[in-house]
């Protein structure tokens, strides 16, 4: 006899509903992405358009921008001084008497900069220009790192869903075939809600890979600046040229010292502090005031001609606090500059020692884990459906085989996410294409 069953093969929840709508959903999402603009970049591709296109750089360049015009304005010289009184009322002349017998006083006046201030000023503006400059370089770094991390996270991903595809619909037509042998009574219903059962845990895991895409490409585009869809494309080769070769841990340290931008915007501060104090201790130092001054009737002769100069006496202020301020940031930012040093030789030490496992790792299963698998599954459903094997081995070898697949792109992505980070952790192209 047939088993049967008041309830449907399967009751599923509303949340279970809600995650087939949520898969039909992205599915047609992903269509409609695939059937508008595509865009399909490889490495160097996406780092040119990247650079290229990328707003949050487009915007970090006016920085350099506005620090150039800081420059330019510290060069100029102060504008003088020019100072005019005119007589407004003459009693026994009349209103405005400023001709050849009334009254006329002009003063002109220019400062002038002493203990090389301005010099200081702009040595100040320059180094904080080659700050900015280095931030850049910096910022431009870190995307990029992001950057190449999304890139072939997201083609493995692609690679997982390309092989849960086909699986999906060969398993698919299993259930449908299954579903008319249980109509004719040759089957049992416990083994079509399992297979049932293992088809919704395979739409299930679909479903979050195209999740993770999904959130990926939005931060493809907008690396991108771009509404199409991106499929990045990775041939061999690129994959390749990621191995150690003849680096050891002790040169990459050397190099990263030598590469590293954010090292250098720590030496820069450290440089810009020491520049800072210098023109404190300038600025302690008053300047002068120059001028020449013509008064037409009110001095002790007519048409009298005159030069003055003046300054601030340094008997109170002289800049104590902003020197003490300025000598203590050199401190400060030498401190800062040495943790750098400390901790960049310590990201260099565990780059090296997570790119080590993830290359033995993927030694140790590359080719000989994927083809066995590959030459089993070919034949695993027409061995199930010819009773062959039972229904516990078949659901046994379609989880481990898609688990295992799923946990090997992950580890081809990891292995290369780990070599990126060596690169990014040195400050150096060291893979190069």
């Amino acid at each position: 006899m047939r088993e049967t069953a008041r309830f449907p093969i399967f009751a599923l929840s509303k949340t279970r509903v809600m995650r087939f709508y949520l898969i039909g959903l992205l599915a047609c999402v992903s269509i409609v992405a695939h059937a508008q603009d595509t865009l399909r970049v490889t490495v160097r591709q996406a780092d040119s358009l990247f650079l290229k296109n990328n707003l949050t750089l487009l915007a970090e360049r006016y920085q350099i921008d506005i620090a150039k015009a800081a420059e330019i304005q510290d060069r100029l010289w102060d504008n003088p001084n020019l100072s005019v009184e005119l007589s407004a009322f003459n009693p026994s002349r009349g209103w405005l008497d400023v001709g050849g017998k009334g009254q006329k006083f002009i003063s002109l006046q220019q400062v002038i900069s002493r203990a090389g201030k301005r010099r200081r000023q702009v040595a100040l503006d320059v180094e904080a220009t080659r700050k900015t400059e280095l931030e850049f370089f910096e910022l431009a770094r870190t995307l990029k790192f992001d950057l190449r991390q999304l890139f072939f996270e997201t083609y493995f991903l692609g690679k997982t869903l390309q092989l849960m595809d086909g699986q999906i619909a060969t398993l698919a037509s299993t259930v449908e075939a299954f579903d008319k042998e249980y109509g004719r009574n040759n089957v049992s219903l416990k083994e079509v809600v399992r297979l049932k059962a293992l088809l919704f845990q395979l739409r299930n895991n679909y479903a979050n890979i195209l999740f993770e895409i999904t959130e990926n490409q939005r931060d493809l585009r907008v690396y991108f600046n771009s509404e199409s869809y991106v499929l990045p494309v990775v041939d061999s080769l690129e994959t390749e040229r990621y191995h150690i070769g003849t680096q050891t841990p002790e040169a990459l340290r050397e190099l990263a010292l030598l590469r590293r931008t954010d090292l250098k915007i720590a030496e820069s501060a450290v440089k810009q502090a020491e520049l800072n104090y210098n023109l404190q201790r300038a600025l302690a130092k008053p300047n002068i005031e120059v001028g020449a001054v013509y008064d037409q009737a009110s001095n002790y002769q007519n048409n009298y001609f005159g030069i003055s100069a003046s300054m601030d006496l340094p008997f109170f202020n002289r800049n104590q606090g902003n020197i003490r301020a300025a000598k203590t940031g050199i401190s400060y930012f030498k401190t800062q500059q040495s943790a750098k040093r400390n901790s960049i030789f310590n990201e260099v030490n565990a780059a090296w020692n997570k790119v080590t496992v993830a290359e033995n790792t993927y030694k140790s299963v590359e080719g000989s884990f994927t083809e066995p698998f590959s030459q089993l599954s070919k034949g695993i459903y027409d061995n199930f459906q010819k009773r062959n094997i039972t229904l516990l081995e078949f659901i046994d070898f379609i989880e481990t085989y898609n688990e295992s697949i799923r946990e090997f792109n992950r580890l081809q992505a990891d292995r290369i996410k780990v070599y990126e980070e060596l690169n990014f952790v040195v400050g150096e192209e060291l893979f190069r294409f």
